[in-house]
């Protein structure tokens, strides 16, 4: 199966891969935060328990005040005064804000929540457990921490926990024991069980992104490897048609030379003769570019640097491209405008960046091409601007241009000879002199292409 037909395939696959894993994940996260609340919450039950049974055991065991009267006194009940002395004190008479919170702060280490924050109030004649629309108890605490109002009123995501003080079973029939209720609120409860999963949350969220980087390499990873099967299928093709030309003219011309009029005419074997010399030479050129394209690759290409005249070598490769200026109707200028043009390069490398640079503005020509060379100096480098007015390139093309062996599109034609090399070629060697290039171009203005070299120091060759 070819990678066209496996490659929706095996993207579907994964991303079902992915949105499945990421569903999970979601669900078990959820599920492990409503099992921690639903733990905490017992948690603090418990724990409020644990502190509303001793207060009540300690308030029911209180005797109540004893009255010696003499025998001839009169026992009143209802007089206020005999009953204010059988009360049995409220629990928040008995005891201070700190007591209360140090008992509610032991009760919480005991079952595992340290460092817990709270607030806490205790109420009676409270009538319901309830909070009312304003986040207030319905009637003012006898007894609370500092912060407990505050906290009831503006915490959003607060907690709260209503543990009714009433009496034991045992308690003296007689004795009057008013009902009370120890409010506890715990703010930012959600917040406290997100800190607990934090480590959890955490790990479950980088292992997600993982399975997305991976999966985004793979694609990347499959783009890439079908981008390369089509780039090394155009390769071929246009290797096969590079070769196939000059193959088929020289073919033409031996059987033209066996003719026994041509083999009589010197003048006529001369000019196939040179026919066949000059495809030959054509074949040995694309010859030794893909084999300079394999050095390249194996970084085994050996640089023979010297001082050189920048300008020298541009004019010479301008001349080289003078007679296909003229058949194609063109023209060029130079404007070689750097005041020091010494740079220390390899002179034949250093030509076919040129060289190069200018073969792509005239195969991607149109009518009334202008090709602009311009230079001039920074403090440390030559900049060399390579400038044309032909078909240009999209934004795609121009990031792609300096890949191995892309082509850029050129429509419908197919007049655009070549194996992808050129560019390629020109950046690896731009970079082995230490040196940049960039491009900018419009689809239908043309394109620019910009070097930048390092100068050769001055002070070191005095004859420069």
């Amino acid at each position: 199966m070819g990678l066209k037909k496996i490659f929706p395939i095996i993207f579907v696959l994964i991303t079902l891969s992915l949105i499945g894993s990421i569903y999970i994940q979601i669900n078990w996260i959820l599920a492990m935060l409503e099992n921690k609340q639903e733990e905490l919450h017992r948690k603090l039950v418990e724990a409020i328990n644990n502190v509303t049974q001793e207060l009540v055991q300690q308030r029911g065991m209180t005797p109540a005040k004893t009255l010696r009267l003499k025998p001839s006194v009169p026992w009143r009940p209802s007089d206020p005064f005999t009953m204010e002395l059988m009360r049995v004190p409220l629990v928040a008479e008995r005891y201070t804000a700190e007591d209360i919170n140090d008992r509610l702060r032991k009760s919480f280490n005991k079952v595992g929540l340290k460092n817990l924050r709270f607030e806490f109030s205790i109420s009676s004649d409270l009538g319901s457990s309830d909070l009312g629309n304003s986040g207030m108890l319905f009637s003012p605490p006898e007894l609370r921490s500092r912060s407990f109002l505050e906290e009831i009123k503006d915490t959003a995501d607060k907690k709260v926990f209503f543990s009714p003080l009433q009496a034991p079973e045992n308690a003296d029939g007689g004795t009057i024991l008013p009902d009370e209720v120890l409010a506890v609120v715990i703010p930012d409860f959600k917040n406290i069980v997100l800190g607990e999963m934090r480590a959890m949350i955490a790990g479950a969220i980088f292992f997600t992104l993982v399975i997305i980087a991976a999966f985004y390499v793979t694609v990347n990873a499959l783009i890439r490897q079908k981008k390369l099967s089509e780039i090394k299928n155009d390769f071929i093709n246009n290797m096969t048609h590079e070769f196939k030309t000059p193959l088929a003219t020289i073919s033409l011309a031996v059987d033209a030379l066996r003719n026994e009029k041509v083999v009589h005419d010197r003048g006529k074997s001369e000019y196939f003769s040179g026919i066949i010399k000059e495809e030959n030479r054509r074949m040995n050129k694309q010859v030794e570019t893909i084999l300079q394209a394999s050095l390249l690759d194996r970084q085994e290409q050996q640089l023979n640097r010297k001082r050189l005249h920048a300008h020298n070598i541009i004019q010479e490769a301008m001349e080289n491209f003078h007679l296909q200026l003229e058949g194609k109707g063109g023209r060029s200028e130079l404007q070689l405008n750097a005041k020091y043009d010494w740079i220390y390069a390899d002179e034949v490398h250093f030509m076919n960046i040129i060289t190069n640079l200018i073969d792509n503005a005239v195969k991607y020509s149109k009518d009334n091409l202008l090709i602009r060379i311009t230079t001039h100096n920074t403090p440390k480098s030559l900049i060399i601007r390579i400038e044309d007015n032909g078909i240009g390139m999209s934004k795609e093309t121009q990031r792609r241009i300096f890949e191995k062996f892309y082509r850029a599109h050129t429509g419908n034609l197919h007049n655009v000879k070549g194996f992808g090399l050129g560019l390629s070629y020109v950046k690896t060697i731009v970079a082995a002199h230490e040196g940049k290039i960039k491009v900018e171009s419009m689809v239908g203005k043309g394109t620019n292409f910009t070097l930048e070299i390092p100068l050769a120091i001055k002070d070191t060759h005095p004859h420069s």
